[in-house]
């Protein structure tokens, strides 16, 4: 899994948005060489099974292209799942608080094992043995981890589940989006919770979240947008957003954004037909 390093390392990645749950327009997508095909479980109709196959037909295409997962909330049992299908990156909507990212990462990570636990289990509690209480062990970044544990897709199906159960989690990207005023307010708190990978802008919901859905120009928005960077920038934190046409993308690079989601799934099929008919009306 390469993803999480080049977000990381500053490579500035171009990914791809699948909201239609189809592993065949995830491959088509995966074919284009994008660096990543985000795979959307929040607005659109994709189901445990339809990830998991989504996952299969973006690993099956030519090239490296890897699969993100934008979850629907921060639920454990919806991120457990997708974790499970075995993504490279995990994205989830509406995290506004440095509470909000910090249980999100938790959710992301198993709990810590004996041999990785962080210190000499000091800060436990013990019961009245005198035993550290394991429900109260950290890992080295100070979190709880609440992911289940099951042989699954991303451990091979058990096959290299010790290992993976371990260290599984220190290749999964963690990405937390921004798409609110408080949210934005935020940032650099939630940029600075250890395990969050990147931020992402929500474009549509941050610019409708004050009351100016799509005016990107207005001065609320361009200053939300702003403030967000920087705020991942002193973070050391990248950020990205989604663009949904060639102004949006220009504009959003020269906003400062690290990565970019480069257009959908729906957006090129509509474009493209589109293209289509005025060109055969055109010629008529």
């Amino acid at each position: 899994m390469d993803l999480k390093r080049k977000l990381v390392e500053g490579e500035r990645p171009v990914g791809g948005w699948c909201a239609t749950p189809s592993p065949g327009v995830a491959e088509v997508l995966a074919t284009a060489d994008f660096d990543f095909v985000t795979v959307d479980t929040e607005h659109s109709a994709a189901t445990v099974e339809s990830v998991e196959n989504m996952l299969r037909a973006i690993e099956a295409a030519p090239g490296d292209t890897e699969a993100l997962v934008r979850v629907a909330d921060v639920e454990a049992a919806r991120i457990k799942r997708v974790l499970d299908a075995g993504p490279s990156a995990i994205m989830a909507p509406q995290i506004d608080s440095p509470a909000a990212a910090r249980e999100l990462v938790e959710l992301c990570r198993y709990p810590p094992q004996a041999a990785s636990a962080s210190g000499d289990d000091a800060s436990a509690s013990t019961d009245t043995t005198g035993a550290p209480d394991p429900a109260d062990r950290v890992d080295a970044d100070g979190h709880r981890g609440r992911r289940g544990v099951a042989g699954s897709r991303a451990s091979d199906f058990g096959r290299r589940l010790d290992g993976y159960l371990r260290h599984g989690a220190d290749d999964i990207a963690v990405i937390a989006q921004i798409e609110t005023p408080r949210a934005v307010e935020a940032a650099g708190e939630i940029a600075a919770v250890s395990g969050v990978d990147a931020l992402f802008v929500g474009p549509a919901d941050l610019s409708a979240s004050f009351g100016r859905f799509g005016e990107y120009d207005h001065p609320a928005v361009v200053d939300a947008i702003e403030e967000t960077v920087a705020a991942a920038n002193d973070a050391g934190v990248p950020v990205g957003t989604l663009a949904t046409s060639d102004e949006l993308i220009d504009r959003w690079m020269e906003a400062g954004y690290d990565y970019l989601i480069a257009g959908t799934d729906i957006g090129f099929l509509s474009v493209g037909a589109d293209r289509a008919i005025e060109r055969f009306e055109g010629g008529t």
